[in-house]
């Protein structure tokens, strides 16, 4: 059997926000969406990713406008996993670094996202894969900013 690559499981139709969007487009749109996180890109080029609690951690707690671009407030330096990666693979990144969704890229343009409820909804073949997702699920204490 051909193990499952994230690909075959990520959302592949994904809401962003371009660098220079306000901190209210990118409110409206998680709203709408019923969503807690956006990619930011530049064109198709991931730069960044902006969640709820970044809007209001780094925004409305900072007293910055809604006005102010998103690349204020965005997380730059943002895990990633290439479509190829399989599902193990990101269950282990998910664990090791407490996130619960990483953006999916090809040759640095965004693909897609995938989050730990894509992963959940999947029969993982590795136990530990498995232990990792219940061992995020457990751990909701709000530190760092792609939770």
């Amino acid at each position: 059997m051909e193990t499952k690559k994230i690909k075959d499981i990520m959302t592949k139709k994904v809401i962003t926000c371009q660098k220079d969007d306000n901190l209210y487009e990118a409110a409206v749109k998680m709203k709408d969406a019923d969503i807690g996180a956006i990619p930011i890109v530049e064109g198709d080029q991931l730069v960044g990713i902006v969640t709820d609690r970044d809007l209001v951690i780094r925004g409305i707690a900072e007293k910055n406008p809604n006005s102010q671009e998103i690349s204020a407030v965005m997380t730059k330096d943002v895990l990633t996993a290439e479509e190829d990666a399989t599902l193990e693979e990101i269950a282990r990144l998910m664990s090791e670094h407490q996130l619960r969704r990483i953006p999916v890229v090809k040759s640095g343009k965004l693909t897609g996202i995938v989050a730990l409820g894509d992963l959940s909804v999947e029969d993982l073949s590795n136990e530990r894969a498995g232990d990792a997702l219940t061992e995020i699920s457990q751990q909701d204490h709000g530190q760092g900013f792609l939770h």
